[in-house]
């Protein structure tokens, strides 16, 4: 992304830094873009935790991918006093029921490149293996369609948070909605990442900076308004699940823009 910026503005004869996002903070990025996937999905399933009447507290965690929003969405909701007790990447998943160090185990796949052989862990499992978990919670964070139909009869967690795009087929979807299982959805959840590119480009044309503190109180404000929304359609339209009433508001804002916007003639 500093590459592009650069040639963009060799090419151009002209300083305009906003002209991509995703940059180092020293090229003009924003502080608290690294994390902010990760944590989106943290204040996801802090505010879905809340609205269930459940505590998170001690409950159990799963989080499928340990890539950058994997590994930061479970060092955060670790931090929230969860149980991370299974993390995976494409070699497979770690496990200890007492729980991971979250960030051990990062640090031991930044060394070594795999989380395979993490001292921390009690037993290895396969990425299904992962996906089946009897978990309070379950984050998959890795590949798009990860849990099909078939899988997703015998995923034994409570909630699913999506910190990957699409992990889950439309299948899977419906055998959810009727076993119950709550799935809080991607464009939700792992928004944190768009959202902060949103604020570099705020922060570029404004050619000022903020600090990371405030990049991560302007990201949990939109956040958890985008949740309340997305609970009141649930409730008052009775949707089937919480993707369709995601949709649901979607839809709504972009009817409501074009009947604003009048008629020209």
């Amino acid at each position: 992304m500093n590459w592009i910026k650069d040639t963009y503005e060799t090419l151009e004869n002209t300083t305009e830094p906003g002209v991509i996002t995703g940059k180092a903070p020293e090229s003009g990025g924003s502080a608290g873009r690294v994390e902010a996937t990760g944590r989106s999905v943290m204040l996801v399933t802090r505010e879905a935790f809340d609205y269930l009447d459940r505590n998170i507290e001690d409950a159990t965690v799963a989080v499928q991918g340990y890539g950058n929003a994997g590994s930061v969405a479970a060092k955060l909701i670790d931090d929230l006093g969860a149980n991370v007790v299974a993390v995976s990447d494409s070699s497979g998943a770690v496990y200890n029921a007492d729980g991971l160090d979250t960030r051990a185990a990062k640090d031991h796949k930044r060394e070594t490149g795999t989380l395979a052989g993490y001292e921390g862990a009690t037993e290895e499992l396969t990425n299904e293996d992962l996906l089946t978990l009897d978990v309070d919670l379950l984050v998959p964070a890795a590949l798009e369609n990860a849990i099909d139909g078939d899988l997703a009869a015998e995923v034994q967690a409570d909630m699913i948070v999506e910190a990957a795009n699409g992990p889950l087929t439309p299948r899977a979807d419906d055998v959810l909605t009727d076993r119950d299982v709550h799935v809080f959805p991607d464009i939700l959840a792992n928004a944190g990442g768009v959202t902060v590119s949103y604020f570099e480009w705020v922060q570029n044309r404004q050619r000022f900076y903020w600090s990371e503190q405030r990049v991560n109180d302007e990201l949990e404000t939109i956040i958890t308004n985008a949740f309340e929304d997305l609970v009141d359609t649930y409730e008052n339209t009775g949707a089937p699940n919480f993707r369709t009433a995601m949709y649901v508001v979607a839809i709504q804002r972009v009817v409501s823009a074009a009947e604003e916007a009048g008629i020209w003639p």
